[in-house]
């Protein structure tokens, strides 16, 4: 699954491949949680690594559906 998150007054954005089993009802959940209390959106993508965003500092928030990439001519 991917979730792009975007960041207040920066104009890059959070791009997070999460695991194929993260449950999106349940990460849209969290991430209204952290809003409404104003803490940190912890997310652990698919190589481990953890990344932390203050709900403070979020513009909005896209949860997406995991797709295959593909590069080179064969690419659509």
């Amino acid at each position: 699954m991917d979730i792009r998150i975007g960041i207040v007054q920066s104009m890059r954005e959070l791009d997070i491949e999460l695991g194929d089993d993260t449950d999106r009802d349940e990460l849209v959940a969290q991430i209204e949680a952290v809003l409404l209390s104003d803490g940190v959106l912890w997310l652990t993508d698919r190589k481990g690594r953890r990344v932390g965003v203050p709900a403070a500092r979020m513009a909005f928030v896209e949860v997406g559906v995991a797709t295959g990439r593909s590069v080179g001519f064969g690419a659509t």
